[in-house]
């Protein structure tokens, strides 16, 4: 006898459904960040003939600090709230997407519920400790 699966009107939304559903989205957000970050990118380096490996770190991690042991005349354009909102950005939705996908991998491995909780524990403690020293080095530099 085989289980026939739910309707998708009764299965609801759990737990597990909305982290499936945030998986997908925040591999999406990291996509349009992380490209709009490169064409930010590309568009300035253009301007100032910035060459490949100045662009990609810009690109990564759009910060000031990165910018100034290279050539660049002007660092003044670099330092544009917008550039820090999409590092913080990138910054938040990378972390969380991969706790989360560290969460599930440990959720495989780990059998008891007590050990499960300490590690969710511990993952969410680092996941604020390195949210929090990126946001200070992003705006503070």
């Amino acid at each position: 006898m085989k289980n026939k699966p739910l309707p998708l009107l009764k299965r609801g939304l759990n737990f597990e459904m909305l982290m499936w559903i945030f998986t997908r989205l925040s591999a999406l957000g990291m996509y349009v960040l992380i490209l709009t970050a490169a064409v930010g990118a590309l568009v300035m380096g253009a301007r100032t003939q910035m060459n490949i490996a100045d662009v990609l770190r810009w690109s990564f991690m759009p910060n000031t600090t990165h910018v100034q042991s290279t050539n660049i005349v002007a660092i003044d354009p670099w330092a544009h709230a917008f550039w820090k909102t999409v590092a913080s950005l990138t910054l938040l939705v990378a972390t969380a997407h991969g706790i989360h996908g560290l969460v599930v991998i440990a959720d495989d491995y780990i059998i008891k519920p007590l050990g499960r909780n300490i590690i969710r524990i511990i993952s969410i403690l680092f996941m604020l400790a390195m949210i929090s020293i990126g946001l200070y080095i992003i705006w503070t530099s």
